[in-house]
């Protein structure tokens, strides 16, 4: 009966995660109101947007979480984790490359010299964030791959890990929804909604909890 009742738990919170993080997100932007562009830009915006979602989805889904929530193992929980998040980190270190992949079929402006202007374009806010999104990004993704070299303990490596994402999910989020095509009033909602439950849900996991323990020791 136990086993049945978490097969049952892990089933639903599965399908509750797919629905939010991936079903929500395809549901606004199939109903957003802009005018569509070609099958590859397209495919390329759905990326990116999937992708971000699956980043806020890591804020309600981290090792502790997802293994309290899907009554997963800790060890098999955070294995999902790590994948996920190199995925995720791997897709938006790409990004501003992929950006600029339509223009080898189109005319005008070479993909090298759209790829600068986008780059060097410091009077937009928005492209500043993205920037300095993406260096926190690459920064995080290293720390992530060494992590067993630094000389940290384990509660020190969660609130430094934590702090990291929270910064990234900040300056990510103000990104896509200053840039975004798709970012219409509902989508702009949604995005915003998920990063700051996301925000509160990281920041009591990774980082109020161990400072508590680490005062009550």
């Amino acid at each position: 009966m136990g086993i049945t009742v978490h097969k049952h738990a892990r089933r639903n919170s599965l399908i509750a995660a797919t629905a939010i993080f991936i079903g929500l997100p395809l549901l606004l932007w199939s109903l957003g109101d802009f005018p569509r562009r070609t099958i590859l830009k397209e495919s390329l915006a759905l990326l990116f947007l999937l992708a971000f979602c699956q980043m806020l989805g890591q804020f309600f889904l981290a090792r502790g979480k997802m293994s309290a929530s899907t009554n997963l193992k800790m060890s098999t929980a955070g294995k999902f984790h790590k994948i996920m998040g190199y995925i995720c980190v791997g897709v938006f270190l790409m990004h501003p490359f992929l950006l600029v992949v339509p223009r080898y079929f189109e005319s005008g402006m070479a993909p090298t010299e759209a790829f600068i202007t986008i780059i060097t374009t410091v009077d937009s806010s928005g492209i500043v964030l993205g920037i300095v999104a993406w260096c926190l990004l690459l920064l995080l993704g290293l720390l992530s791959l060494i992590r067993r070299l630094l000389p940290l303990k384990h509660t020190t490596w969660r609130i430094l890990h934590g702090i990291q994402a929270m910064v990234i999910l900040a300056v990510a989020t103000w990104h896509v929804v200053d840039l975004g095509r798709h970012a219409d009033l509902a989508m702009s909602t949604y995005l915003i909604i998920l990063a700051v439950s996301g925000e509160l849900a990281i920041f009591k996991l990774y980082i109020a909890k161990p400072t508590k323990a680490k005062k009550i020791s």
